[in-house]
């Protein structure tokens, strides 16, 4: 029973947990999808024309990872908590 109750108090206590994850995974991922962003405007100076890589490539993927990351952070750090 004990390890029942000890596993009970183990699961309420990982969605904090995992809110609190998402929130840091998806910050760091807007801030590094935002200087790939950077770099592709050209206000960081790396040349990325020796990468191999067309430019509109990385733009596009840049754009793509900073908005699916702002979109998940913007979702954790609005949604209400829910007591059950």
């Amino acid at each position: 029973m004990v390890l029942l109750k000890g596993l009970d108090e183990n699961h309420m206590n990982s969605q904090p947990n995992k809110r609190i994850l998402l929130i840091i995974v998806s910050a760091v991922d807007a801030a590094l999808s935002g200087i790939v962003l950077l770099i592709y405007f050209g206000f960081l100076p790396v040349d990325i024309s020796s990468w191999g890589i067309p430019r509109w490539v990385i733009g596009l993927v840049g754009g793509l990872w900073f908005v699916s990351a702002l979109i998940v952070l913007v979702y954790q750090l609005t949604k209400t908590e829910t007591i059950e």
